[in-house]
Formats: C-alpha cells, sequence, structure tokens
C-alpha cells in the first residue's frame, strides 16, 4: 500500500532527483527501490517535500535521500492507503483500527 511522508531535507531537491526517485533509486546496499512520487514543497538549502512510495525498507525514505546526496531532517508520515495520521494522538500513543479502516486497508486497490 502507499505511504506518503513529509520531510525536511538538508540539501536542494531538484527536478533531477523528482526523476530519480520516479525510477527508482539504488541505495547504498544496492537494492533497486521501486519508483516514488516526489514532490517539492520548497526547494533550497533546506528543502520541504512531499513523497509517496510503495514498499517500505528499513529507513527507506532517508537511505534514498542519502542515494542522491541529501540528508532527510525530519521526517513524519502523513497517510498509508486512504489512513491519515490521527493528528489527535500523542507521541506514542496509538490506537486500535476499526474494522472499517482495517478493512480497507487489507482491500486496498490503486486508485486512478
Amino acid at each position: 500500500v502507499p505511504k506518503t511522508y513529509f520531510a525536511i531535507i538538508q540539501g536542494e531537491v531538484t527536478e533531477s532527483d523528482v526523476e530519480a526517485f520516479q525510477q527508482g533509486v539504488v541505495l547504498g546496499d544496492g537494492y533497486h527501490t521501486k519508483p516514488g512520487d516526489l514532490e517539492i514543497l520548497t526547494s533550497g538549502s533546506i528543502s520541504e517535500i512531499k513523497l509517496t512510495i510503495t514498499e517500505g525498507k528499513f529507513h527507506q525514505v532517508k537511505r534514498m535521500f542519502e542515494s542522491v546526496g541529501k540528508r532527510v531532517t525530519y521526517l513524519k508520515r502523513l497517510t498509508m492507503a486512504d489512513l491519515v495520521l490521527d493528528e489527535t494522538l500523542e507521541l506514542g500513543e496509538y490506537r486500535e483500527l476499526t474494522e472499517e479502516e482495517l478493512e480497507g486497508l487489507l482491500n486496498y486497490e490503486k486508485k486512478d
């Protein structure tokens, strides 16, 4: 299922990074990621982005940016499939998914 993240990046994120992420990037261990949808929100010496990926390897977002010579300084997951992060929870808190939310995840189909 797709997961969307907001991140603050040390380094200027450019259209060439967007293109690289669309092709998938090669991580430090040689793994070639699936394509990701990178959206630049602000670009400069510090950049802000949204990134949607469909896999979740160990620290994948951070490793993807490292592969293009940049460093993630802040990372927050915004969504997972149709689930939106519950802003009412405190850091470290959690809640059980409703049956409807669980069913939605288990039966998620990509929407075009």
